[in-house]
């Protein structure tokens, strides 16, 4: 499925790629790799609100996923199903999996896609917590 063109005329963005793209950025096991990507992923001032925070700007999801690294080390994030486009949004079913294979959680990310190809928001939600998230740890911000 593509996007085909806008009300305007204009050409609409390339989705897929863009999902690649996010993808690619959440599985990179390095901060140095992340934030190589980061700007082909993202456009700088990109919004970022999920349940464990509300983030704006590249740097603040190159620090969350390092941070995120440090705790879990390498993992890779992939889609559940082909993701669904329409008007530069996208959905997307994701599960991060653990590098023996072990599925850690799954969820939905909401992605506004610039004309660009860049991300310019995402709103996530947790499908599948976790095992201990929000049992009272410092978890949220």
């Amino acid at each position: 499925m593509t996007d085909g063109g806008t009300a305007d005329g204009g050409r609409a963005p390339d989705t897929a790629a863009a999902v690649e793209r996010y993808l690619e950025f959440w599985s990179a096991e390095t901060t140095e790799r992340r934030r190589a990507l980061a700007p082909r992923v993202f456009t700088g001032d990109v919004g970022y609100r999920s349940p464990v925070g509300a983030m704006d700007g590249t740097e603040a999801l190159v620090d969350f996923g390092a941070r995120f690294n440090e705790h879990m080390g390498a993992v890779a994030y992939a889609a559940r199903r082909e993701p669904e486009h329409h008007n530069g949004r996208v959905r997307l079913l994701w599960e991060i999996r653990l590098p023996d294979g072990t599925s850690f959680a799954e969820g939905t990310d909401v992605l506004t896609v610039a004309p660009d190809g860049r991300v310019e928001s995402v709103t996530a939600f947790l499908d599948r917590e976790p095992e201990g998230f929000g049992d009272g740890g410092d978890g949220h911000h």
